[in-house]
């Protein structure tokens, strides 16, 4: 998919990667970019710096998703991308048990992480199935397709949007429907500051991109219409080795967790 001359949604656009994603569709010649973020403040900004449009959404409410795209398309006609890439970190916490994190935490996790890919989806569907065309973006992580040492909820939950993103891509590819799922591992965000002591921990091993060269990536990934858009080169070898010996994974993953501890 060009980026050139389509409407752009992008959630959680007002920091971080997404912030990096609206800003680099703008410069692929975007016809307009949809800021959508739960600060609306800084979606506001962002929408003002590239000629964009900022919405004040909260991505666990289904109604404000239907909200944004019934309006962006009265305002701009069919949304051709939606970016859904609004999310959050936690850790599991003492006693660090896999189960250590709070319902509300898991909670929270699998409403941003899984179920605002739903509700996006389930906005965007009709039109673009009445046209034959449209992509869905949607942000993971490379711990949905590995896992992420100390935060057993995130792990959970980006491993079920990795999932949903494989139905949608089996379920409406013949309808003419793309979907790319982005697997970054650590990228220089506030999300960084929440884990590790702010240096990303065991997600950094293989380095911390920026926001930007995860963005141009996308680009990339988007433009060859890949499934998977891996930021870190290195994820595509980490799982071929999973798949090839999962013991042996797990075994691996249980050493890394031994070097760095737990997350404080």
């Amino acid at each position: 998919m060009q980026v050139d001359g389509k409407v752009v949604i992008v959630t959680g656009g007002g920091n971080g990667i997404g912030r990096a994603l609206c800003e680099r569709f703008h410069q692929e010649g975007a016809r307009k970019v949809i800021v959508a973020d739960l600060e609306q403040d800084s979606a506001a900004a962002v929408a003002a710096a590239i000629d964009g449009e900022a919405f004040g959404v909260d991505v666990r409410n289904e109604s404000q998703i239907q909200a944004m795209v019934a309006a962006v398309e009265e305002r701009y006609g069919a949304v051709d991308l939606f970016c859904s890439n609004a999310g959050i970190i936690a850790t599991d916490g003492e006693p660090w048990w896999a189960t250590s994190a709070p319902n509300a935490t898991w909670q929270a996790m699998w409403e941003i992480h899984v179920m605002s890919h739903v509700y996006a989806a389930r906005a965007c569907l009709p039109g673009m199935l009445a046209r034959g065309a449209g992509y869905f973006l949607n942000t993971a992580s490379a711990a949905g397709l590995l896992n992420q040492i100390g935060d057993a909820a995130y792990s959970t939950t980006k491993h079920a949007a990795v999932g949903f993103a494989e139905s949608l891509a089996i379920t409406h590819g013949d309808d003419g429907i793309g979907v790319s799922v982005l697997c970054p591992q650590a990228v220089a965000t506030r999300m960084i500051g929440s884990v590790g002591k702010g240096d990303g921990g065991t997600a950094a091993v293989d380095g911390i991109l920026t926001p930007q060269q995860v963005a141009a990536e996308v680009v990339i990934g988007l433009a060859a219409e890949q499934f998977l858009i891996l930021p870190h080169k290195e994820v595509a070898q980490y799982r071929q080795h999973k798949a090839e010996n999962y013991d042996r994974w797990l075994g691996g993953m249980r050493k890394l967790r031994r070097r760095f501890g737990n997350p404080q």
